[in-house]
């Protein structure tokens, strides 16, 4: 589904970045079966989007219309069937911000249990991770650089 958002932004250092109004992604968790810790969902990114073959959170860009939270929400169900009845969303990061003005934020959400998910074409996988996990995988630049502060923030 194409929203008013689609599109790429280009910044003066030639970096570009998807989503005209900025970009969202939503960071859900839900507890491990042993009640000890919680566990992340990845996205493995298809090999033929942006920054393919790595590891991010669903996401994408915002349509002029959304919060934040609500591009974050619909991008997980388009990209892993998540349903926002399912989620409880508990706040929002904005983990990137170009020159040009552009941001990414990560919304951060969590789920009773972890819920069944549905990739979509722009994924090769979609994975529970336990938190002392993720930065064993190779991440997303954007949420490699932003994983430390995220995780800070989990664990508080």
């Amino acid at each position: 589904m194409r929203g008013d958002g689609d599109g790429w932004v280009f910044d003066a250092d030639g970096q570009r970045y998807w989503g005209v109004h900025g970009a969202a992604g939503l960071l859900v968790t839900a507890p491990l079966d042993d009640a000890e810790g919680v566990a992340v969902l990845l996205q493995h990114r298809a090999v033929w989007s942006h920054q393919g073959g790595t590891w991010g959170l669903p996401g994408g860009a915002r349509d002029s219309h959304e919060t934040v939270e609500e591009a974050a929400v619909r991008e997980a169900e388009e990209e892993a069937g998540l349903s926002a009845s399912d989620l409880e969303v508990t706040g929002a990061l904005v983990t990137h911000r170009a020159s040009s003005g552009w941001t990414y934020t990560t919304v951060v959400a969590r789920a009773a249990h972890r819920v069944a998910t549905v990739a979509n074409l722009e994924s090769a996988e979609l994975r529970w991770v336990p938190v002392d996990e993720v930065a064993e995988l190779p991440l997303h630049p954007g949420l490699a650089r932003s994983w430390p502060t995220l995780l800070e923030q989990l664990t508080a």
